[in-house]
């Protein structure tokens, strides 16, 4: 029997992985391994068994995905998300955009061509996004100074960052610092 692999949209974090693996494992599929975007079931499943599967994947706010590029550009996604959020080791001296390219297996002006085709923006402009979304994240918490959130997420300065920070939010780290309720957004939807 050969095994069945998934390839799901929106997961994004290891609540994600334990939902799909807990979720799929109710079902009665053996699930052999899951990683970001990616679960791997031990058995074949039937038109059936997939329609109860995206059915569960649904309610938990993920999504089957078919389309092989789709399938690309999440995982363009999921690949950024692992740099930015869960620090992914990316090689000294490697551009991101080379690493990109390496880790998925494509030269990186198709990849951004398919990005910008599927998602309607730069695989740049989504960088920014986790970017600042990242640095909201770490001002929050306030155990960083702003040149070290600057170091951390690799940007050339601070006024670098700051620019950016005003342009995603309307704000600048320290307005958005002050602010009694600060407004984060969940990865998937970035």
């Amino acid at each position: 029997m050969a095994p069945t692999v998934l390839h799901i949209k929106n997961m994004v974090c290891d609540r994600c992985i334990k939902t799909v693996r807990e979720e799929i494992g109710k079902l009665g599929f053996t699930v052999e391994h899951v990683e970001l975007g990616l679960a791997e079931l031990k058995e074949p499943v039937d038109t059936d068994g997939m329609e109860k599967i995206d059915q569960v994947l649904k309610e938990n706010g993920f999504e089957l995905l078919y389309d092989k590029k789709k399938y690309i550009a999440d995982k363009i996604k999921t690949t950024i998300i692992e740099i930015i959020h869960y620090e992914k080791e990316v090689p000294a001296r490697v551009k991101l955009s080379d690493f990109i390219a390496r880790e998925l297996g494509y030269d990186y002006s198709y990849l951004s061509s398919l990005f910008s085709s599927v998602t309607g923006t730069t695989i740049e402009k989504y960088i920014v996004q986790q970017k600042i979304e990242k640095a909201k994240e770490l001002l929050s918490y306030e155990e960083l100074s702003l040149t070290e959130i600057s170091y951390r997420l690799d940007y050339s300065s601070v006024q670098h960052l700051s620019n950016q920070f005003k342009k995603v939010t309307g704000l600048t780290p320290s307005q958005y610092k002050k602010q009694s309720q600060n407004q984060r957004n969940p990865l998937d939807k970035v």
